[in-house]
């Protein structure tokens, strides 16, 4: 049978309909040729625009165009008085736009694919770049989401392909909608206007732009105000375990009793039942014990064991008791004496893993440390001990929540800080990490938040077991 040109063949009419993006183009470059006009290398810092590591970039697998979410047709018609001329002018850019390439983020293994799609729109004059989560998700993954995202279009910034890439657009579920908002208007201004939030509907059909909120909207929301900070009674049975190994043991003190924890490590757990002390003992993901005549013989071998290897000198490294719960570890060291990260920090009070909300849609995490300078300003200090590259924008949101409550006046009427005077500045915040322990697109990241959310780097030793000192302290967003 003789070979037919496919560019003599007539064209085959679009039968699609007009508000999938699927109808104007269902092509996708499987296997993009490189042009050998264009330069293969990346300038800047780093070998990115904004400073990204060539590491940084993997092989990204394929997916199929029917996992595009679709655009609602009649969202991409214009009507009056309901949306800025800008949502209008791009939505009807979206009926001539073609799919040129549709892949997944790379996964935590080089084979395995992650859980971003990355999606490039081209338009007559111009390229557009999408992202959105391929699977349900929630506010407590909208750091990882934005991390991603703002690293995939840094490189593409820094590929010098026509026509450019302008735009990103952010696509997020209505449950995540909100926490997405809160990092977006953190950005920079001359980042934050090349972004745009969309929301896609619950059965992931139709997708619509949303409105992104000032700065000040921030401030606007209803808070729940912090309880009278009081002073908590030890028990005498704490004390009694405390004493067996002061240097390593403290008490955080909770709603429904106080836990003991050896270097971080949750140990013991103490209620208060009536009259009695009632307590357990035992680590997280093992069956606790009832501390009592018949469990002595375990209770001294779990002691004996945390002596053993959750030591700075254990001679076994790869021990579980001695790798778990680096951060805590860390935080309990901090805990006994802040001025070692920063002679500037009163040493107490110093409110550990503190909770400005419990939980919510938006996925209030604890805080690590919440600190206050002799100047009377506040220190939000977030601790990391392996890489992390939700770092920044976890610091950043426990930032915006201290923010929140310190400009309605609750942390001074709790008294968190007794009577001591809080500026009317807005919290600095410390991000803290053993020297090689940073994420290799930590200042990229950085570099993307506003500078008015001043945030410094503070590199510790790598030994930081055996006694925390500060290598160096860097402002990164200025």
């Amino acid at each position: 049978m003789p070979r037919v040109d496919s560019s003599e063949l007539p064209p085959t009419p679009n039968t699609q309909q007009p508000g999938s993006l699927a109808g104007v183009d269902a092509e996708i470059e499987l296997h993009p040729r490189p042009n050998p006009q264009l330069p293969q290398t990346f300038e800047g810092e780093g070998g990115g625009v904004l400073g990204v590591d060539r590491n940084d970039f993997h092989p990204e697998p394929r997916i199929p165009n029917s996992r595009v979410p679709r655009v609602d047709s009649s969202d991409l018609h214009p009507k009056p008085n309901t949306q800025p001329p800008e949502d209008h002018r791009l939505k009807s850019m979206l009926l001539s736009a073609k799919i040129e390439r549709a892949v997944l983020s790379p996964g935590m293994r080089r084979d395995q694919p992650g859980r971003y799609a990355r999606i490039i729109l081209r338009l007559p004059h111009e390229r557009l770049a999408v992202t959105a989560t391929v699977a349900r998700s929630d506010a407590r993954n909208i750091d990882s989401l934005f991390s991603s995202a703002l690293l995939w279009f840094n490189r593409l910034l820094s590929r010098p392909q026509r026509p450019p890439i302008e735009k990103l657009l952010v696509v997020v579920e209505p449950n995540t909608l909100e926490a997405a908002r809160q990092r977006h208007v953190l950005l920079r201004e001359s980042l934050r206007q090349r972004i745009e939030l969309w929301e896609i509907d619950d059965d992931w059909e139709q997708t619509h732009p949303a409105r992104a909120i000032e700065r000040k909207a921030l401030w606007k929301k209803r808070l729940t105000r912090f309880p009278p900070v009081t002073e908590a009674e030890t028990s005498e049975r704490a004390q009694q375990i405390v004493s067996q190994a002061p240097q390593a043991i403290d008490i955080v003190n909770s709603r429904h009793g106080q836990t003991l924890r050896y270097h971080g490590l949750p140990f013991v757990r103490l209620r208060r039942v009536m009259t009695s002390d009632r307590v357990w003992f035992g680590i997280e993901g093992s069956r606790r014990r009832a501390l009592d005549e018949y469990h002595e013989r375990d209770w001294a071998k779990l002691f004996a064991d945390l002596q053993s290897y959750r030591h700075e000198d254990c001679r076994d490294r790869r021990h579980w008791l001695y790798r778990s719960a680096g951060e805590a570890w860390l935080e309990s060291m901090l805990r006994r004496d802040i001025t070692k990260l920063d002679p500037g920090l009163i040493i107490a009070p110093l409110h550990a893993q503190f909770r400005t909300s419990h939980g919510g849609p938006t996925g209030a995490r604890p805080i690590d440390l919440l600190a206050l300078r002799h100047d009377g300003r506040l220190v939000v200090i977030e601790l990391k001990v392996n890489e992390d590259r939700e770092h920044v924008f976890q610091g950043v949101d426990y930032w915006r929540r201290v923010e929140a409550h310190r400009r309605r006046g609750h942390i001074s009427t709790a008294k968190l800080f007794g009577d001591r005077e809080i500026s009317d500045e807005s919290p600095l915040v410390y991000l803290v990490a053993p020297t090689l322990r940073f994420h290799t697109s930590f200042r990229t990241l950085a570099k993307m938040i506003a500078p008015d959310v001043e945030i410094y780097r503070f590199d510790i030793n790598e030994d930081w077991r055996s006694g925390v000192r500060a290598v160096r302290r860097e402002r990164v967003n200025a």
